[in-house]
């Protein structure tokens, strides 16, 4: 694993996603800018031994206005949040395990733990509103429509990517049951992972995007010949992109490419009965496998699904 997924990997694993947990890693990133690489974690207590040393409002609003954060993360800083000396020495443990980091790496951590705290000021649910009078395609929209109107207001952060990534796998989860294949973090790339898209089941690659391109159009062609059928699911703007590039390709033939909206309300419908309460339930799961997954693969929360009523 490269740098910036060691770090996906810890946060995931130690649940840094909160101001609590935030502000620790960014403070002790900064001790480790000053004092090198590896950090005692019993030099950064305070003399009674009860706090983080440094920890603290000012502090961490200092690190967080270099980089154009004017918000305030934590009324305390972390300072006296339970857990913060845990997580200083689970922290530091492995920082210290990244063996010799440069300055210039340590200023890439400071910019992953920058970006989490951007996370986590955008960090409401996107809201999923049930109402009978609406279609399920409509449901579906309001929610994608949601993450790129996000995203519009958070550049560099792909909201809407990972949103129809995981809408996609939870319906998948819901019509076969998990555990029939893997999910993984948008930020996973295909060629990084060796994957044959964003989920493989049976001998069906299916390939979920937003802004269908020439690479993925190869991914595909990688995957006819490889004796996979590939499926690409993408958005309404999407969809004639992705045919017209299949088609220039000569592969328009053999890549099947499908709406999300329907992709996934058909489902929902079938799911349902064909029922207005068995439509419901199958909402409400929906978005309960969605939240799953969004908790075992992403780091933050904020992509989280809330059904309002």
């Amino acid at each position: 694993m490269d740098l910036k997924e060691k770090l996906f990997d810890f946060c995931k694993k130690k649940k840094f996603r909160q101001k609590g947990p935030l502000s620790v890693a960014l403070v002790v990133t900064q001790h480790a800018k000053k004092l090198g690489i590896p950090l005692n974690p019993d030099s950064l207590l305070t003399e009674k031994g009860g706090q983080v040393l440094g920890l603290g409002k000012s502090a961490v609003q200092s690190i967080l206005k270099r980089h154009g954060i004017e918000r305030v993360l934590a009324a305390e800083g972390g300072r006296t949040s339970r857990g913060s000396i845990g997580n200083m020495r689970d922290y530091i443990d492995f920082l210290n395990s990244l063996n010799g980091l440069t300055n210039e790496e340590l200023q890439s951590i400071e910019l992953f733990w920058v970006e989490r705290v951007h996370e986590f000021f955008a960090g409401k649910p996107f809201k999923i509103r049930l109402d009978s009078s609406r279609s399920l395609r409509t449901l579906v929209r309001d929610v994608i429509a949601q993450a790129e109107e996000r995203q519009k207001n958070s550049p560099g952060m792909q909201y809407a990517g990972a949103v129809l990534q995981h809408f996609v796998g939870a319906k998948l989860d819901c019509a076969l049951g998990a555990g029939m294949f893997e999910h993984n973090s948008f930020s996973t790339s295909d060629a990084q992972s060796g994957r044959v898209g964003d989920f493989l089941i049976g001998d069906v690659a299916i390939h979920v995007t937003t802004a269908p391109g020439e690479a993925v159009i190869r991914r595909c062609k990688d995957n006819l010949d490889d004796g996979y059928r590939p499926i690409i699911v993408t958005n309404q703007r999407g969809l004639s992109a992705a045919e017209v590039l299949a088609e220039n390709a000569g592969l328009g033939e053999r890549i099947d490419v499908f709406e999300v909206e329907q992709f996934v309300a058909l489902n929902l419908y079938e799911i349902g009965k064909f029922a207005s309460e068995g439509r419901r339930v199958a909402v409400n799961d929906l978005v309960d496998r969605y939240n799953q997954i969004v908790d075992e693969v992403e780091t933050d929360p904020s992509l989280k699904l809330e059904v309002r009523r």
